[in-house]
């Protein structure tokens, strides 16, 4: 737990101490306890100044030294109390008088603050350690101010409840004095008897009395209404009162209803300042996952109520992770509070957002509002299409969310939550950047996700034995040849089977698995590649796809630059291909990393344009030697014009900039004559060969020619 909320926690508890019934010593005995444990200080009092002597003499006191003996006999002059805030004193940096001071208590450090009652310096806070163990900064001070306030009203409030006398004279005199307003009325009629100066003088003040008051005479049970202090706001001064109430016999011998209304602004705002951390995330300013928890839990049970629905939302960024490691947690803050301030933008969710740490995020989605959750989720994926302007540079950053309705998938708090962050993993599997819905098949899933994950790790800690490289043709257009291939990762798990990327990949980059992943098949791919060259094939190259996180690694040119001297392949002969998403985040770090790349001798292609967030004014920019068009674009290729308009311009376009342009996701002879007609390099698909092991690709391409 950290001192900030420790702090706040202890105050939270302090406070509590304001309705103990208690005497001023005994409360006041705990506070110092509380001082002690807290600051590791060594002795905490609270003491008076005597009015004839000067001399100082302790009232409470608490801790492992005792003082109480020796400052009886300091001169309070020579202490130099502080009179309006926190003092701190320092043995080493203090004068003569209070170094002496503190030598004659054995102390290294003290922290004074007055205490007031009614205006009147009435006493002070007196808390002593030794330098290294006492904690001094400026949170420490804060924490001391705002114990000191409440220790003032506790005071405050003791010298109300026993100041009321039999004699008139001398409760006019003292209680015309008092820092409260008070107003005694006969229990009977609800005449006024007596009104305080305050009461008389400060119009909010009496008029707050007054409708508490009326309250109290308006009700069926005067008696049990008298036993509950009342709270109530003044709107025109902005201040807090609690109005008590006792009752007595008045000096003429009748019944009587005392009524004080105490100034608690300073206690409500010590409360709020509580609450608000508690239920608060300091980053964002969202509610946090306590504050979730509650909410939801009200708003399920109004929903089951009245028969009504809502949901749950969940929010995991996609490739967070990468923002933090490769540019650092200040960019990735910045991101966080601005997806907080997009969110509750977005109409009907305002007060209904919850950061739950780290880069998730939870959306309730009221009754009143679920009519509109298409809407909001729409509005939400809208959101994340579009760039993040961090430190003046733009950045993408997208999120998958699964959705959970209750009370139709459960009315557990717990569970809901836990089924809507289900369905979220089910949305970032499906390729990120999207949403889904919860269904019981789902939950199957998870489970099945929890044992690939647990298999993945043991594979990569067994040498990544258990994965295997895959090569896919990539065929001239022009020569109907192979000239290349692209290089393909599989795991053959022995405890799962035979596994697809799309089945394990994600996880791997969730997890942060995947760099040794795609060290390992960078390797293999070198390897590979060396070999055919030196068997007939020299001028054949291998694609090989670098992930996100691996090109965000501090070291990966050198971690490549290895790998190419340990396999000894011709650097020429091997493509290095980044997706357009990373390459379109941070254009002066990917320029660097694509300059460091190229230096070492591969090509660099671009993979998957199209997909997100196509710019063809950083193509002009990047170094590169291909552009490799997404499979999306291809499907209905033969009867979408725009696909049609969009890929023959990039094949213009790479005309002019000198890049080759290879087309992913070919299976058909139509779709393969169209884009030989618009004037496309290379195909890459099922129409001209599945991705095989590496002996099978052999027997089927280099037998003979490189003919497909």
């Amino acid at each position: 737990m950290n001192s900030i909320r420790k702090r706040n926690l202890e105050l939270s508890e302090i406070v509590h101490m304001l309705d103990d019934n208690g005497t001023f010593t005994d409360v006041s005995q705990r506070i110092l306890g509380q001082i002690t444990d807290s600051l590791n200080a060594e002795s905490a009092g609270i003491m008076q100044i005597d009015p004839t002597g000067g001399n100082m003499h302790m009232i409470v006191e608490s801790g492992k030294a005792r003082c109480m003996d020796v400052i009886g006999n300091v001169d309070a002059a020579s202490f130099a109390l502080c009179e309006d805030a926190v003092k701190y004193t320092e043995r080493s940096m203090s004068s003569g008088e209070e170094c002496a001071v503190l030598d004659k208590l054995g102390m290294d450090v003290s922290i004074s603050a007055p205490i007031y009652i009614n205006k009147i310096k009435a006493m002070y806070l007196l808390v002593l350690g030794e330098h290294d163990e006492l904690e001094i900064d400026d949170e420490t001070k804060e924490y001391i101010k705002d114990v000191v306030m409440i220790m003032q009203s506790i005071a405050q409030s003791k010298v109300i409840n026993n100041s009321l006398i039999s004699s008139y004279d001398v409760l006019e005199n003292i209680l015309g004095n008092i820092g409260s307003g008070i107003i005694v009325c006969s229990k009977s009629t609800g005449k006024i008897l007596f009104e305080n100066e305050m009461a008389v003088k400060v119009h909010e003040v009496r008029e707050t009395i007054k409708e508490c008051l009326e309250e109290v005479f308006f009700s069926d049970n005067m008696a049990e209404i008298l036993k509950t202090p009342m709270e109530r706001y003044n709107t025109e001064s902005g201040l807090w009162f609690e109005v008590r109430f006792s009752q007595l016999n008045w000096v003429d011998g009748s019944e009587a209803i005392v009524a004080t209304a105490l100034d608690i602004t300073q206690k409500k705002k010590n409360q709020q300042k509580i609450e608000y951390q508690a239920h608060n995330d300091f980053l964002t300013g969202l509610y946090n996952r306590m504050k979730c928890e509650v909410d939801l839990r009200k708003v399920i049970k109004r929903a089951e109520r009245e028969n009504s629905k809502g949901a749950v939302l969940f929010i995991d960024l996609d490739d967070f992770k990468h923002i933090n490691d490769g540019l650092g947690h200040q960019y990735g803050d910045v991101l966080l509070q601005q997806i907080a301030a997009g969110l509750t933008s977005i109409p009907g969710l305002r007060e209904h957002c919850y950061r739950m740490g780290g880069d998730e995020f939870v959306i309730i989605v009221e009754p009143e509002q679920y009519k509109s959750l298409e809407r909001i989720v729409t509005n939400i994926k809208a959101m994340f299409n579009k760039p993040w302007y961090l430190m003046e540079t733009e950045y993408f950053c997208t999120m998958s969310m699964g959705v959970a309705i209750f009370p139709d998938n459960s009315i557990d708090v717990h569970e809901i939550t836990r089924m809507a962050d289900v369905a979220m993993y089910a949305a970032k599997r499906s390729g990120k950047n999207g949403y889904a819905y919860y269904n019981s098949n789902a939950d199957n899933s998870t489970a099945k996700r929890l044992d690939i994950e647990n298999n993945m790790r043991q594979a990569i800690s067994n040498d990544i034995d258990e994965f295997v490289v895959f090569y896919q043709p990539v065929v001239d257009v022009r020569t109907h040849k192979c000239s290349s291939c692209e290089a393909l990762v599989r795991w053959d798990s022995k405890a799962l089977g035979f596994m697809a990327p799309g089945d394990f990949i994600p996880l791997a980059e969730y997890l942060g698995l995947i760099t040794s992943i795609g060290d390992y098949v960078l390797e293999e791919a070198c390897r590979r590649c060396k070999i055919w060259n030196e068997n007939g094939h020299p001028d054949f190259y291998i694609n090989v796809n670098l992930s996100v996180v691996q090109l965000l690694q501090k070291d990966v040119v050198e971690n490549i630059r290895r790998i190419l001297d340990k396999t000894g392949v011709n650097p020429k002969n091997i493509v290095l291909e980044i997706t357009e998403t990373f390459a379109i985040n941070d254009m002066e770090r990917v320029m660097s990393i694509i300059t460091g790349l190229k230096e070492l001798g591969p090509r660099i292609a671009l993979d998957d344009f199209g997909t997100g967030y196509s710019s063809l004014n950083y193509i002009k920019q990047l170094p590169l030697d291909i552009i490799k068009v997404d499979k999306t674009f291809i499907d209905d290729i033969v009867e979408d014009d725009y696909a049609q308009a969009f890929v023959k311009l990039i094949v213009d376009l790479s005309k002019t900039i000198g890049t080759k342009i290879v087309v992913e996701g070919v299976e058909h002879k139509e779709q393969f004559e169209l884009l030989k007609s618009i004037g496309v390099d290379y195909i890459q698909g099922y129409y001209f060969g599945k991705p095989v092991p590496a002996k099978v690709f052999e027997e089927s391409i280099f037998e003979g020619s490189l003919g497909v």
